[in-house]
């Protein structure tokens, strides 16, 4: 694509933020930083992974893969402020996900271990567990509002803190993985998925280009449960008190 062209794809920015105007949604701010900023680290990730491809040294394979878990750490995280402890055990779901799929990948040979593999099958595992934990803490946070006296009621009848808020966690996972699950059954059908379309426009052949993103799909169903599970199971105790009671 020519840089002319690459500038031409502002006139979508502009469609955003005219309609943003004419509906006085207030986003035209928040749309023009978004530009901009998201312009910037798109720019600056290219010439990084420019860098890495060249080098293949696995010291910066692992930094970057470590700041992609951080920022999606962070990002998640918001989704539960003021639980204490939250965001090491966000980190940890992301990166036992991340070692178990990459392992599995390369363990089983169905990548080959270079960065222009590694890194992109990794940061779209890492993004996808991501938005998995933010749905997870948001419907628990809705769970435990809308269940409180249930769950007081299974603790006063000397329950334990697990058997009290198993139902919560089960609906906050099976909430977490529903949108991994119905990508699976409209996919090709509803959409092409992004890397299967960058792949075709970058001149692959499609049959290629499906099996490749045959890979992600299911790779990223395994992922999304696995990061879901593992955060309920670490992260449970922390809606409660010392005491046993519901903060």
């Amino acid at each position: 694509m020519s840089t002319l062209a690459l500038g031409f794809t502002l006139t979508f920015v502009m469609i955003t933020i005219a309609l943003s105007k004419w509906q006085k949604l207030g986003l035209e701010k928040d749309i023009a930083m978004g530009t901009i900023r998201g312009s910037l680290q798109m720019l600056f990730i290219g010439y990084v992974l420019h860098f890495v491809f060249q080098t293949e040294n696995m010291a910066l394979i692992f930094l970057m893969i470590a700041i992609m878990i951080a920022i999606a750490t962070h990002n998640a995280g918001k989704r539960a402020e003021g639980l204490q402890g939250i965001h090491w055990r966000i980190a940890a779901s992301i990166a036992i996900t991340e070692i178990l799929t990459m392992s599995l990948m390369l363990g089983l040979h169905i990548i080959q271990p270079t960065t222009q593999f590694i890194i992109p099958i990794s940061g779209m595992t890492i993004g996808s567990s991501m938005i998995v934990c933010g749905l997870f803490l948001n419907q628990m946070n809705r769970e435990i509002a809308s269940s409180k006296e249930e769950i007081e009621a299974l603790l006063a009848l000397g329950s334990s803190l697990r058997q009290a808020i198993q139902q919560a966690l089960q609906r906050s996972v099976k909430a977490s993985m529903i949108p991994t699950i119905d990508g699976m059954k409209t996919v090709g059908l509803v959409q092409l998925p992004g890397m299967m379309t960058g792949m075709i426009i970058a001149g692959a052949n499609p049959i290629e280009a499906v099996r490749y993103q045959i890979l992600i799909l299911f790779a990223f169903t395994a992922a999304a449960a696995i990061t879901s599970i593992l955060l309920s199971m670490l992260s449970y105790k922390l809606w409660f008190t010392r005491e046993m009671t519901l903060k």
